[in-house]
């Protein structure tokens, strides 16, 4: 699977270009636009999600109940894919040592890339953001999405991000979520809010704009019902 990613990064688009017999998974209504002859289906399948029950658990996540999946009969087959935001996309190559997606960045990956929905409990909750993150395994590439552009940071100890900016981390990072000051009104009078405390050895990717944040400034200004 060969992988170009255009009109980075406010706007990007994945150009994925697939080998004979090759299967691309991507959240459902992704797709722009493909090659004629790509076979192109809907899954709740084992493994890329867990089934029906899998299927449920990314509904209540926000996610899509379905994923769709498309095979290339023949090298050269195209698939253009783009985010349901304004933003970036990162290929992201698996290895094995896994990866922890913030639910609506996950955008596409290869077929051995086991999508898994994992909860986070408390901490999560009273952070005021999705409490339902994506476990990611296997190997191949996984393309993450954002809400304006994406970059990468390298922890080596500690890190402090903004709990709205999270992409996505690598499983060797350990994290709490804590108020950005010691006072719960002056975090939110600061506009900060809660942040993640990362700890050990590992990337974080993260998003230049905050997707409830915009949510709420647009919401307000738009007329009552």
């Amino acid at each position: 699977m060969n992988v170009e990613i255009l009109h980075q990064p406010d706007s990007a688009i994945a150009r994925v270009t697939l080998s004979a017999g090759e299967e691309l998974v991507a959240e459902a209504g992704r797709m722009i636009a493909m090659s004629g002859y790509i076979n192109a289906s809907t899954t709740l399948r084992q493994g890329k999600g867990g089934g029906i029950l899998g299927g449920l658990k990314r509904m209540v996540a926000g996610e899509s109940l379905f994923l769709s999946v498309f095979r290339s009969p023949t090298a050269g087959g195209e698939i253009f894919l783009a985010p349901k935001l304004m933003g970036d996309i990162l290929p992201y190559k698996m290895t094995g040592d896994g990866l922890v997606v913030q639910s609506a960045s996950y955008l596409a990956s290869e077929s051995d890339v086991d999508i898994n929905l994992g909860f986070q409990g408390f901490k999560s909750l009273f952070s005021g953001e999705s409490i339902f993150w994506l476990d990611v395994t296997g190997n191949g590439s996984i393309l993450l999405s954002s809400f304006g552009a994406i970059y990468e940071i390298s922890v080596n100890g500690e890190y402090i991000v903004d709990t709205g900016h999270i992409v996505a981390f690598e499983k060797s990072l350990t994290f709490e979520i804590k108020k950005a000051t010691s006072s719960l009104i002056g975090s939110f009078l600061g506009g900060e809010g809660f942040i993640c405390r990362f700890k050990g050895q590992g990337k974080v990717f993260c998003q230049t704009h905050n997707p409830g944040a915009f949510g709420m400034l647009v919401g307000a200004q738009l007329p009552a019902r």
